[in-house]
């Protein structure tokens, strides 16, 4: 027994825990000891199953019988030094060599040691290959290490061998929600819950996924259900906090937010809430402290960089606006958003002839075409450097489309894919080689594979591209409508559909799709303010289609599309030639 300041600390605790099973032992005295221990780990209390298996071990009861078990109960604790004392040997007896390389698995995977958990969990495999739980974990290991693919046929697995298994369901729901959205995941949820109704963590991912599929009155009902089953549960706090922001209270949602456990406040979608809330809330300096932060974890999230660059504006601090951002902005690719920002820098700062351009290029409407993200480093270097790593091939292949040399590029991606075969990654970027050489079937190929392990909506973009570039448009809109019935806030993929129902003459389902992209997010959009007047218009509501004209045109006087629909829009009410012509005049010499 390994007698720490800690464990000295825990006497007096693990004193009350010994009468308390000692009170258990009258009523419960069928329990042999072990099954206690195995109870107490099933019910996530690491410390009282500490407490049972060390006494057994003081009543005569040899260590390696136990290792497996107190190992886990280290684990549970989060005592990883403690944990591998434990596992790390492998000293098992045989009933419990399966359970022990299980736990030292987890323990591998704990710590990054990536190679060594995979041969953990082959051993435990040779004693336990049906086992459920070893299955989910064996999946996540192989969700980490790209191999995304085996991940999801891991999880199946795991399903496969039980059906009743919370942790086995709780993964399936999660890959499936990742693939295909988050309506397909609900029935798996729901099912898990049947039969595991108090299960926390199982509520907590449904109440999140009802949270984005916008269901706010379940998802409080469920984070109700999981403060009355856990009242210590701080988690749900965050989920809270996102409901008030999506409301627009954010003064709520930072009370809310400060309420969360430090693990929770730790993960980047809690950093860029709190960065969110912050510049809402007029806490500029503090907004951009936490998403600088972020923005070191996460260098290429758009979002990240719009909103820090919101914060950094707003807090008058222009040259570091200009120093962090003017590249991006001037990239063909950089949202007429980040454009404007660092424009009203460069207005701050008497920079008239910088800014310029970029207004002008906010204010037109963007392309559908995609453009290629561009590495990290510039083709020479990514040339020498090859494509050994992941990083090393993603900068190589974007490097080698940037540049034009498409085949080059599907040359690349494939030599990536052949080392990766289950990796999101690779199989995007293969599509996204294929892509840029034209070459739309294989693209699609690619990209079918990538989406039956996560179906974002930059994949789902790239993959219309492929289809209309496959001359397969019907596939294009029942791909995107697909998407849409599992991701119903995306903003684009619903102004998406109202340009497609438009394009078919079918005004009330143009209407519907733009009407709720404004609802959810789009109401300062001006292309598609401008879209929904065209609707209104087309179906003769003159009054509210004059009103969604007027306001795309405040939002962007320099905007040829606004303009011109404004202009459209007073030739259709009474009184408003003028104006008509006026407007008419001013789109045409925009358009130039």
């Amino acid at each position: 027994m390994i007698f720490t300041r800690e464990r000295l600390l825990l006497r007096p605790l693990i004193a009350v825990l010994m009468l308390g099973l000692a009170a258990c032992s009258d009523t419960d005295p069928e329990l042999a000891p072990i099954e206690r221990a195995q109870h107490s780990l099933a019910a996530g209390d690491g410390i009282a199953a500490e407490v049972i298996l060390r006494e057994m071990i003081v009543a005569g009861v040899r260590p390696q019988d136990v290792a497996a078990y107190l190992g886990e109960a280290e684990l549970r604790q989060g005592q990883t030094a403690e944990a591998r004392q434990w596992l790390g040997e492998g000293n098992f007896s045989k009933q419990t060599r399966g359970h022990g390389f299980h736990m030292l698995g987890r323990l591998e995977m704990e710590e990054g040691n990536l190679p060594e958990a995979g041969r953990a969990f082959d051993k435990a495999l040779a004693d336990k290959p049906e086992d459920a739980e070893l299955w989910v974990d064996i999946g996540r290991l192989r969700y980490r290490g790209g191999e995304q693919m085996q991940a999801v046929e891991a999880s199946i697995k795991a399903v496969e061998f039980d059906e009743l298994n919370p942790t086995a369901l709780q993964f399936r729901a999660q890959l499936v929600r990742d693939s295909q959205g988050m309506q397909a995941a609900l029935s798996w949820f729901e099912q898990a819950l049947e039969r595991n109704p108090e299960n926390t963590g199982l509520l907590y991912e449904y109440a999140a996924t009802l949270g984005e599929m916008g269901r706010a009155r379940e998802m409080l009902v469920n984070i109700r259900k999981i403060a009355k089953i856990n009242p210590a549960n701080r988690k749900i706090y965050y989920l809270q906090a996102v409901l008030a922001a999506r409301a627009g209270k954010f003064e709520l949602a930072r009370l809310l937010l400060l309420r969360a456990d430090k693990a929770t406040l730790d993960l980047p979608a809690a950093m860029l809430l709190s960065g969110i809330i912050d510049v809402e809330n007029g806490n500029y300096a503090s907004a951009a402290q936490t998403l600088e932060a972020l923005a070191a974890k996460q260098p290429e999230n758009r979002r990240v960089q719009q909103v820090l660059a919101r914060a950094l504006a707003l807090g008058g601090n222009d040259d570091e606006v200009i120093y962090l951002y003017a590249d991006a902005a001037n990239l063909p690719g950089a949202s007429p958003y980040l454009k404007s920002l660092v424009a009203r820098s460069y207005e701050a700062l008497d920079q008239r002839d910088k800014a310029g351009p970029l207004l002008d290029q906010a204010a037109r409407l963007r392309s559908d075409n995609l453009v290629a993200v561009e590495g990290v480093s510039a083709l020479e270097a990514a040339e020498a450097r090859g494509s050994e790593s992941g990083k090393d091939a993603l900068d190589l292949i974007r490097a080698r489309i940037v540049s034009g040399n498409a085949q080059g590029a599907v040359a690349a991606a494939a030599n990536f894919a052949g080392q990766f075969p289950g990796s999101f990654d690779a199989l995007s970027l293969a599509g996204d080689a294929n892509l840029a050489a034209r070459r739309y079937n294989a693209a699609i190929e690619n990209y079918d594979k990538a989406a039956t392990i996560r179906q974002t909506w930059t994949l789902t973009r790239k993959m219309i591209k492929a289809y209309h570039g496959a001359k397969q448009s019907d596939a294009a809109l029942e791909l995107l409508a697909r998407y849409f019935v599992g991701d119903q806030a995306n903003v684009e993929a619903a102004t998406l559909l109202a340009r497609e129902a438009l394009k078919r003459d079918d005004l009330d389902a143009a209407a519907i799709f733009a009407d709720h992209a404004l609802t959810n997010g789009g109401a300062r959009d001006f292309a598609l303010l401008s879209l929904r007047s065209k609707i209104a218009f087309l179906m003769k509501e003159f009054d509210f289609g004059l009103a969604l004209a007027e306001e795309a045109y405040r939002l962007q006087p320099m905007s040829h599309l606004a303009t011109a629909q404004l202009a459209a829009a007073y030739r259709k009410v009474e009184g408003g030639k003028l104006h008509a012509a006026q407007l008419g005049t001013k789109a045409k010499r925009l358009k130039r």
